[in-house]
């Protein structure tokens, strides 16, 4: 039975590959011996020597293995900064997260994580430092959670190429306590839509405006997924709306959703089947995509041209104080929880991850869901026989 050494493995028929850590880094070379038990052995006690040396700082990347790829950037790590680390992960992994995911972190990247950390070095870099920086934003937990997220995840790349032996910010999160003024911030993100203002913004519009709006305000649909919506994706039978895509500006053809509760089978509900109907006049014949442009009679192609061309014309006219078209999402959400419906279920009409994001989201509109609240228990245990009576002295 061969023998087994720790940071030693057979390769291949004709090799043999240590593992080592240097200057934070999990370094991983290959030695061109048969792994027989005595040359596994001796790698062993080669591997062993290294540790020594590095044990020591006297060890020689470049000399010990001089034909290996990574022996300048090991001897160089040190030296490599964020922004350089930052640049190349952006552009090795644009292909392979949605476009407008990639928009976002290429935002946060180019506006704020390079002016503030670019010029740390990517091995020492620590939630020191990180923590520091943060500290003297000023903007929301959520914000700066949004901030973290690009550079958590190409610190986990990182450490999945062996470049970094741990990921820095993997379980760790920073959040402050919320001011006044960021508290005022956040409430007022939620600006949904009077019953009122829906009509008149409805009656603004032109007829497939009309149709795409009453169905954004009945669905809470994103407008990334509203534009890439199919009619094969409408349940008609069973009044369902299948959303697993969703087309954005960064994008040329829809892409599937950030994350699996994005993807989902939602209700649809009378007033947007209502919608629904009307719009098949226009589009189902059409190439499958069910609202169009009514200027040009083709696809949406994102969301600005709606903004700019449909929703901000729209308003004005109507005469209601503008909001971004995102209110609408907002504005069904408001509806569902303030008219009792389940939270859990509105959480899952919505596609959010959880029903905690759905719960903190919409808090205010959680209180308003039952006027009666508390009447059940008042009428089960407050009947006066586990109540205290107590006398009241008239004036003294």
């Amino acid at each position: 039975m061969v023998r087994k050494y720790t940071g030693v493995k057979a390769r291949s028929e004709s090799s043999i590959q240590i593992a080592f850590t240097f200057q934070g880094i999990r370094c991983r070379e290959t030695i061109h011996l048969k792994p027989t038990t005595s040359n596994l052995k001796r790698a062993a006690n080669h591997r062993s020597s290294i540790i020594h040396e590095i044990s020591l700082g006297i060890f020689d990347y470049a000399a010990v293995f001089p034909n290996s790829t990574h022996a300048v950037k090991k001897e160089d790590s040190e030296s490599q900064s964020v922004e350089e680390f930052l640049r190349v992960w952006l552009k090795q992994h644009r292909s392979n997260i949605a476009s407008s995911t990639y928009d976002g972190y290429k935002k946060i990247v180019m506006s704020q994580l390079i002016p503030a950390l670019g010029d740390h070095s990517v091995e020492m870099l620590g939630t020191k430092e990180v923590r520091e920086w943060l500290s003297t934003l000023d903007c929301t937990n959520k914000r700066i959670k949004n901030i973290l997220s690009p550079l958590r995840t190409a610190l986990g790349v990182a450490v999945q190429d062996g470049i970094l032996e741990n990921n820095i910010l993997k379980g760790w999160s920073y959040t402050r306590k919320e001011t006044l003024a960021q508290r005022k911030k956040r409430k007022a993100s939620l600006d949904p839509f009077t019953m009122l203002e829906q009509s008149s913004i409805l009656e603004a519009l032109p007829d497939q405006g009309m149709n795409l709006m009453q169905f954004a305000f009945w669905t809470g649909m994103r407008t990334s997924e509203l534009v890439a919506l199919t009619w094969a994706d409408i349940g008609w039978v069973d009044n369902t709306i299948n959303v697993d895509k969703g087309l954005t500006q960064a994008a040329d053809e829809p892409e599937i959703t950030k994350t699996e509760a994005g993807e989902r089978i939602i209700k649809l509900l009378k007033p947007a089947r209502l919608a629904l109907e009307r719009q098949r006049r226009h589009t189902q014949l059409a190439d499958g995509v069910i609202f169009h442009n009514p200027r040009t009679n083709t696809p949406w192609e994102g969301d600005q041209a709606i903004r700019k061309t449909l929703w901000k014309p729209a308003l004005r006219k109507a005469k209601v104080r503008y909001r971004k078209p995102y209110q609408t999402r907002h504005t069904y959400a408001s509806m569902m929880i303030s008219s009792g419906e389940q939270i859990g279920w509105v959480s899952k009409q919505l596609g959010h991850a959880s029903i905690t994001i759905t719960t903190t989201t919409y808090a205010t509109w959680l209180s308003d869901a039952d006027p009666d609240a508390g009447s059940k228990a008042e009428s089960i245990f407050s009947d006066g026989s586990s109540v205290p009576q107590v006398e009241i002295e008239q004036g003294s």
